[in-house]
């Protein structure tokens, strides 16, 4: 395993970091099993962990907080909040209300005092950028988090983000979470290049591109995920952005045969080898899952492999740029753009 430094904060982490969102009744996981993929994961030189509130609406902590009882100190142990938390209409968000609360529930599910990394799930278009990162800082200072990151920010909402906290006195985001794979490389155009700028650590999700990078997915078998159940409009090949994801697949394994490297090394390797990330995040949903994954842990993919993959989804290009989820809120809702 390899370990990078997160960000500026002089904290070391694997360049792995279990994801524990298939935790629970999304991926059908027991509590044996989860014990048993943390200790794998502990094993393998894995030291940050990765959940959120909304997996399993709270069961992914409560699944974790048991898996880690006695070795707390020994993990870098990050959360995530703001998306829906039932029906409630204001138990969502990143308003100093909405998270002072739900930092508290995460806090009992995970059976801890503190959290290592607090991270906004998704940016909030409600709330403004002083009213999060007051509350933030506050929790900070109260020792209930160590550091706070955002996931999924759009480029220039980074940047807003960094220049509230200095305008305001505030601590700052330290990491961006954004969604990055040989198949969705739209980060490296401006997300990418601006947390290199502000010193963002980066862990990036969905190496795998949910599943399309497994190996599992070629061109005459039939598509079976855990993703395809409950996200099969991700891999009806009927449509164009998923013929050209199948297609991009066929190639790229051929250049893993060549190398003599699985299709996940492969996919581990690309998003690992770019200069600003720091850790992919990979969530298993079963001990050979995981096993297959920590395979990767130190994989170095050569010039001419990267070249090959620029050569067959070029620097900068989502192939399903419709699933991207830093879209401006007013290009989805006709009332934000419309008088």
């Amino acid at each position: 395993m390899q370990y990078r430094t997160l960000g500026r904060t002089g904290v070391q982490v694997s360049t792995l970091v279990l994801g524990a969102m298939n935790f629970g009744s999304l991926g059908r996981t027991t509590q044996d099993e989860v014990n048993a993929m943390v200790d794998a994961a502990l094993e393998g030189g894995i030291n940050l962990i990765d959940t959120a509130d909304m997996y399993g609406q709270g069961e992914s902590e409560e699944m974790v907080g048991k898996a880690i009882v006695g070795r707390r100190d020994d993990i870098v142990l990050a959360t995530k909040a703001s998306m829906p938390m039932g029906d409630e209409r204001n138990h969502q968000g990143s308003s100093r209300r909405w998270l002072v609360t739900e930092l508290d529930n995460s806090l009992r599910r995970l059976g801890v005092d503190h959290v290592d990394l607090y991270q906004i799930h998704r940016w909030d278009p409600r709330t403004s950028d002083e009213e999060t990162l007051s509350a933030l800082t506050d929790l900070q200072r109260a020792g209930k988090i160590r550091y706070f990151g955002s996931s999924t920010f759009p480029a220039y909402r980074v940047v807003q983000a960094q220049w509230a906290a200095r305008d305001n006195h505030l601590s700052r985001y330290v990491t961006e979470q954004p969604s990055y794979s040989i198949l969705q490389r739209g980060v490296e155009t401006h997300v990418l290049p601006v947390t290199e700028q502000y010193g963002l650590g980066v862990l990036a999700w969905s190496p795998l591109a949910s599943g399309w990078l497994s190996g599992a997915i070629r061109q005459g078998r039939d598509i079976a995920t855990s993703r395809s159940t409950f996200m099969p409009q991700r891999f009806d090949t009927t449509i164009p952005s998923n013929r050209a994801r199948l297609d991009a697949v066929e190639q790229l394994a051929k250049i893993a045969d060549e190398a003599g490297l699985t299709m996940i090394q492969l996919a581990l390797g690309f998003v690992t080898a770019h200069p600003a990330v720091t850790s992919a995040i990979i969530g298993p949903r079963t001990l050979d899952h995981l096993h297959s994954q920590l395979a990767a842990a130190d994989t170095v993919l050569s010039a001419d492999v990267l070249d090959a993959i620029d050569a067959i989804v070029a620097p900068g290009v989502d192939l399903a740029a419709h699933e991207k989820y830093d879209t401006p809120p007013a290009l989805l809702d006709p009332s934000l753009r419309r008088r």
